[in-house]
């Protein structure tokens, strides 16, 4: 008899505490959950990366990383009954010992999902871009963020690394911005000694001396070499000079025509459908969101229910496959309408395609994949739509 009853009462404590820690766990991914939804919705833009322990009835042991200090300061004031031990890594880390910013030292810095070259490629960034550094791994691998928020991994060949005073100081100083498709730095004035690098349309470089034929530059890690004048334009003035235009806008895309398709590419040597419309955008002056799916939450909705009729030149236009019963549309490719019913894109290569069943440019794929539409220009400076100007190039 006596067992029996100590089997209950054992029994009964141990279901309540196992339904404690049920109800505990709840709580816990409740909150989490909540927190992420909130401040990292998007693993690509910010990190939150927890795990939670809780080595008895009143304790929490949170461990992992993140870039959303914010985000910890929320969640501990949610699970308010926990005695929490914060053991979460905050991003940067302080052992860069005050070397969090960089800027990109190749013509066309790679950037990873993880810290290998046989790592896929999720994005690059031009030289002369300024990010944030947010840790370091072995190999000289360093985790970046850039300027639309994107984060991923790049070998350390590709950037400078530097302290906030020498970061103000590049900010500061004198600058070019390249304005051909593609071309050289060269080793000497004369423009036909050998080269220092190539470099492509949006490669920024200091400007050490302006001359009539010539343009003396210097890159990030301190490497000196010239351009030709006429291939480039001074930052202050070019950014003092922009106005982003429908015409100017598809000016610029068709000069990348041909250009082949590359995964994670935004450049001449290669781009995504994303990474075009993201390049011809920046080139006049205005910053998108990094991806497809990103880029459609922004801007001016158009409506292309009853057709064509409603879009304007300059507009970037999504597509998606048909969406399974009960989930979501997905956008997977994205291009720029130039009229006509006629829209430019990175599919195989930068061509135009058309709407049009009688054209002989059609592409029924596209056509049918068609599911949005966003106007870009009449929502400058708004989010995920930033006019380039002084506060973010010499701030």
């Amino acid at each position: 008899m006596f067992r029996n009853i100590a089997l209950t009462i054992l029994l009964l404590t141990f279901g309540f505490k196992m339904s404690a820690q049920v109800i505990g766990l709840s709580q816990m991914d409740g909150a989490y959950m909540a927190v992420k939804s909130k401040y990292a919705p998007d693993k690509r833009t910010a990190i939150l990366d927890l795990k939670f322990d809780v080595p008895s009835p009143d304790i929490l042991v949170i461990t992992g990383e993140t870039t959303v200090p914010e985000a910890m300061d929320e969640l501990k004031t949610m699970l308010y009954n926990y005695t929490i031990k914060d053991q979460v890594v905050r991003l940067p880390l302080k052992s860069l010992n005050g070397l969090e910013h960089a800027v990109i030292t190749l013509s066309v810095g790679n950037i990873r999902q993880k810290p290998d070259h046989s790592a896929e490629l999720v994005t690059q960034s031009l030289l002369g871009t300024t990010v944030k550094v947010l840790k370091d791994a072995e190999d000289d691998w360093f985790l970046i963020q850039t300027p639309d928020n994107y984060i991923g991994w790049i070998d350390g060949a590709g950037i400078e690394l530097m302290t906030t005073d020498q970061f103000n100081k590049w900010m500061a100083a004198d600058k070019i911005i390249y304005a051909d498709v593609y071309g050289l730095v060269y080793s000497s004035a004369k423009l036909d000694e050998g080269t220092i690098s190539d470099i492509t349309a949006g490669g920024i470089l200091l400007l050490r001396d302006a001359g009539k034929k010539t343009f003396t530059v210097e890159f990030p890690d301190g490497r000196k070499g010239y351009i030709p004048a006429k291939s480039a334009k001074p930052l202050k003035k070019w950014v003092k000079n922009l106005k982003p235009d429908p015409n100017e806008i598809i000016k610029t895309a068709k000069k990348f025509m041909g250009v082949p398709y590359l995964w994670g590419g935004t450049s001449p040597k290669g781009m995504d459908c994303s990474g075009f419309t993201k390049t011809v955008y920046f080139l006049n002056g205005v910053q998108l969101a990094r991806d497809a799916s990103q880029q459609v939450l922004y801007g001016e909705e158009v409506d292309i229910s009853g057709g064509y009729d409603k879009l304007k030149r300059g507009d970037l236009v999504f597509f998606g496959p048909e969406p399974p019963a009960g989930k979501d549309q997905r956008i997977t490719h994205v291009g720029i309408y130039i009229g006509n019913k006629e829209f430019i894109h990175a599919a195989g290569m930068v061509k135009i395609n058309s709407f049009d069943p009688k054209s002989p440019i059609f592409s029924e794929y596209r056509t049918s994949m068609l599911v949005k539409a966003r106007r870009i220009l009449t929502s400058l400076d708004t989010p995920g739509i930033i006019k380039l100007n002084q506060k973010i190039f010499f701030k």
